[in-house]
């Protein structure tokens, strides 16, 4: 496989074995003292271990944090701050899924800034409160293909006073050199391939309904969606196809710089049930996407149709995009209704859809919503009805 070098939008280092350019990304940054960020999980897996040997091999010293959980909250990052100041790090390194990269990126950012996290919320101009330059240099490696956040410019963090899902932002949250290697997820579960792969098409899938103008993220949208269609199924099903895995990785990465456009509903739905009910943020999209492009036919209609053309589909209908998504979903044995992954006594409706309505991804939905709007989406959602 042939390597190359990405910086659209940012540094990208993409191909087979690239983490064993580690040491390079951070002598290129500068970096002589990291600390590598990273979940519970992936802590003491062979990821992990050869990182920290490649960096010590090359005389590079590096602490490890590794307390982060599925939905990584405020104390995840505030514990990590302290680590890496005490240690006197110049830098981060995040590696794994989302939780590790959005708390790795937080963790740079946080470690020079005076002011709580939370007055950071991505609303307004929050983000030119910062000090821009306390903000440490970051190398993400994703190891999972779904949340694309190591081309995002803003990590996802739950406050646990509040129980409330933020989005935290800042233009250099955007990590300076990525790293995609499709050796680091073959290893993944069929059914993390699946949600992770699911969640990469709710962000290339909404980045392109939602409102505004931004050809070329719709662009780039397109392709990631295709990309999915081509790949996704084949890499649930032999997880050691190194073609499907890299193909995987850079949808998943095209999403996250396209929904810089913005997002919509799917999204609104799902960061309530993550924060409160701790369900897998890729399962939540899979599990709502119908419901929404359903709901939001009238305004998404001509541009469901346009995203059939682009992927060859033989029906290219907005019905034959919705048989699409939900074929491709049985294929990868993933749930249809909520009521599947959440009992109906543990879900607070009319909490959840005073949350949904309040998330920052509501504003960009291709439709106004209301909270009886996504009162409705819920209740259909645990049903399993589709709108008409």
């Amino acid at each position: 496989m042939s390597k190359f070098n990405w910086n659209y939008p940012t540094e990208m280092w993409v191909g087979e074995n690239r983490i064993q350019d580690l040491s390079q990304a951070c002598k290129s940054l500068n970096i002589k003292n990291p600390l590598l960020v990273t979940d519970n999980g992936l802590a003491k897996n062979k990821i992990i271990l050869d990182a920290v040997k490649i960096l010590r091999d090359k005389d590079i010293s590096v602490e490890v944090f590794s307390d982060v959980v599925g939905n990584p909250t405020g104390t995840n990052v505030n514990d990590g701050v302290n680590l890496f100041n005490k240690n006197n790090c110049d830098g981060v390194i995040a590696v794994g899924g989302g939780s590790g990269l959005d708390v790795g990126k937080a963790i740079a950012f946080m470690s020079g800034q005076t002011l709580s996290i939370w007055d950071f919320e991505d609303t307004g101009d929050n983000w030119k409160k910062a000090n821009s330059k306390k903000i440490s240099p970051i190398i993400a490696i994703p190891t999972t293909a779904g949340t694309g956040s190591e081309t995002g410019r803003a990590s996802v963090i739950l406050n646990e006073e509040t129980g409330v899902k933020k989005i935290i932002f800042h233009p250099k949250f955007l990590p300076s050199i990525v790293i995609l290697d499709p050796i680091l997820t073959i290893n993944l579960p069929p059914e993390i391939t699946a949600a992770t792969g699911m969640d990469a098409l709710a962000h290339n899938l909404e980045a392109y309904c939602s409102t505004g103008y931004h050809p070329m993220a719709d662009g780039i949208a397109l392709e990631g969606m295709k990309l999915i269609d081509q790949w996704l199924l084949k890499a649930f099903k032999d997880g050691f196809n190194i073609e499907a895995r890299m193909n995987m990785l850079t949808a998943a990465s095209m999403g996250s710089t396209a929904f810089q456009k913005g997002l919509g509903a799917i999204h609104s739905l799902s960061h309530p049930v993550n924060a409160i009910n701790n369900i897998h943020h890729g399962l939540s999209n899979a599990i709502f996407m119908p419901y929404v492009l359903t709901f939001n036919k009238d305004s998404i209609e001509n541009k469901i149709i346009n995203i059939c053309k682009y992927l060859e589909l033989k029906n290219q209908s907005f019905d034959g995009f919705i048989n699409w998504v939900l074929d491709l979903r049985k294929k990868l044995n993933l749930p249809h209704k909520l009521s599947e992954v959440i009992k109906k006594e543990d879900l607070d409706i009319d909490k959840l859809s005073k949350m949904a309505l309040d998330d920052p991804s509501t504003s960009t939905n291709p439709k106004k919503m209301s909270i009886d709007h996504m009162k409705d989406l819920y209740e259909h959602s645990m049903s399993g009805k589709l709108f008409k």
